[in-house]
């Protein structure tokens, strides 16, 4: 007897075992977040309201209900904004350095929360989940870059065709900075605005995607405590929740000066727009659709692992993600045969498990944008070499799990012209110099990431030059997926034209002033105008 009830014991320890494995710790990552079965989508720092309807988020993942959000009603929003408002007037009085300490706070807090965080940012949009670590630790360098930064906000001295004056340039903080974030990097982009935000002295508020609300949540709650422990207002971190209508909120709002925006360019058009009417600033950061060129000395070791994680990692649902491999033709087939062949290596599925590769698609509305590209592309003429399609059965329930596809085409396709985000690569074949393959690299209406693959000098360095890529980031012999934090972050054309993360990005976040000041006893008049009384 004794003997069967141990055999039970043990079997039912493994049995719990297995049912945790199969969960990869979202229950407790959740816990440790502080997310809950239902949440208050509207927070100052420590205060928590909402009286708005509910979001539930479900994961892509497998389907399955994480948790419910309070969306942000009118009046929720303008306590938000009051709250704000006043806090900008204290928090500006804090010496920079001071406001470069609460941010290593934060980032300490992060280093605390990884595995949590990105377990979640894995779970409620579907990257891998060492792709969601990779989003968390991003949130950490940009801490880290914010911190030195806090002393460094200079301006300058500039010399005065005036005797006895000096000429200076300083900046000051802009005020309430807004934020709206995309669900495909839930928590990454927040930190790149808010950590440069707060070092600059601006207070912030957060709309984050509706498609990820929970990852709002958890960051809220993190920051929060950092907030209390520092004896630090209400109102320096806020975040509200909701649909486009919520974000109207603040692109109408005069009382923000700069809305930092993350998304499509048909939302970008409809915030820039919005917030121009009002002469208000906006940071916009829109599509990409990017190229990696391929030149007759690339490197394939470069080349294929470089290619296929541009277009296959997030499941293509990178800004920065390849869209498009434009192939010298003395090396179109070798090229070709090496990147269809990698896709055969590909493992998708639940992105908590390490040996998969590609997790799903955000919902059942980007699958269908991804079955149409792949229509449209065939009905042009497109050639494919890898078939797509939706993924059915066991561990692909959610409906969202899609075949990474590879397409050959011409640059001057429609839907080759039109961003997917999804995991469609497109081979297009060039002849001729470099320069052939960068104008066909140019002829796109985004302007956000490029690369070069070459061991030639003089073709990575005119790529490089003023007549090379008109992208915001080009790179050589490196993808175009990934961004380090130091570099200036941003595109060109329909990409928006801002800057977030590095650099002097930080510039966008305050208002320069420019002071003369006199010193002497005499009032010498500018470009040497008498005015004599």
């Amino acid at each position: 007897m004794c003997e069967i009830i141990c055999n039970f014991v043990v079997q039912f320890k493994q049995l719990k075992f297995k049912s945790k494995m199969a969960d990869f710790g979202i229950k407790e990552a959740l816990a440790h977040l502080g997310v809950k079965d239902i949440n208050n989508g509207t927070s100052t720092g420590s205060n928590n309201f909402s009286n708005g309807e509910i979001i539930e988020s479900y994961s892509p993942v497998d389907g399955k209900l994480i948790g419910k959000v309070k969306t942000t009603t009118r009046a929720d929003y303008d306590k938000v904004m009051e709250t704000a408002t006043k806090a900008f007037l204290s928090f500006r009085d804090m010496p920079a350095p001071q406001r470069g300490e609460i941010v290593r706070q934060f980032g300490n807090k992060l280093r605390e929360k990884k595995e949590a965080l990105g377990k979640l940012v894995s779970y409620e949009m579907g990257k891998s989940y060492q792709e969601g670590l990779g989003e968390v630790q991003e949130m950490i360098d940009i801490c880290d870059f914010a911190v030195g930064l806090s002393r460094q906000l200079n301006g300058q001295t500039i010399p005065s065709e005036r005797p006895g004056h000096v000429m200076r340039e300083q900046w000051h903080p802009i005020g309430v900075v807004g934020i709206i974030s995309a669900f495909n990097f839930p928590v990454a982009v927040w930190a790149w605005n808010t950590a440069l935000a707060w070092i600059c002295g601006d207070v912030c508020v957060w709309k984050g995607s509706e498609k990820a609300p929970l990852c709002s949540v958890a960051c809220q709650n993190i920051i929060a405590d950092v907030l209390k422990d520092n004896n630090l207002p209400e109102g320096i971190s806020c975040i509200i929740n909701g649909d486009y209508k919520v974000g109207e909120m603040m692109t109408t709002d005069t009382r923000i000066p700069l809305v930092s925006a993350t998304g499509s360019t048909r939302m970008g058009r409809i915030v820039g727009a919005t917030v121009a009417q009002r002469f208000g600033k906006s940071l916009l950061e829109l599509g990409g659709n990017n190229a990696i060129i391929i030149t007759p000395t690339a490197d394939l070791k470069v080349v294929v692992p470089g290619a296929v994680f541009g277009a296959v990692g997030t499941c293509g649902q990178r800004c920065t993600s390849t869209r498009r491999l434009i192939i010298h033709e003395s090396v179109y087939d070798k090229v070709r045969d090496a990147i269809v062949g990698a896709y055969k290596q590909i493992k998708i599925g639940n992105p908590l498990d390490e040996n998969n590769h590609v997790g799903p698609l955000i919902d059942h509305d980007a699958v269908n944008t991804y079955l149409a590209a792949i229509e449209k592309a065939k009905a042009e003429g497109g050639n494919v070499l890898v078939e797509g399609g939706v993924l059915k059965g066991e561990g692909y329930e959610s409906g969202c799990y899609v075949k990474p596809a590879i397409i050959e085409a011409e640059n001057h396709f429609e839907i080759v012209q039109h961003e997917t985000f999804a995991p469609i690569l497109y081979l297009i074949k060039y002849a001729g110099e470099v320069e052939n393959a960068i104008n066909q690299q140019n002829g796109v209406a985004q302007g956000l990431s490029s690369a070069i693959m070459t061991n030639e000098m003089k073709e990575a360095e005119k790529f490089l030059s003023y007549a090379g890529s008109d992208c915001g980031i080009a790179n050589v012999n490196i993808g175009t997926s990934g961004a380090e934090i130091g570099g200036a972050f941003g595109g060109e054309k329909e990409t928006g034209g801002g800057r977030e993360s590095g650099s002097d990005a930080w510039k966008v976040y305050m208002r320069r002033q420019t002071n003369t000041v006199n010193y002497s006893d005499e009032l010498p008049l500018a470009q040497g105008i008498k005015f004599d009384l």
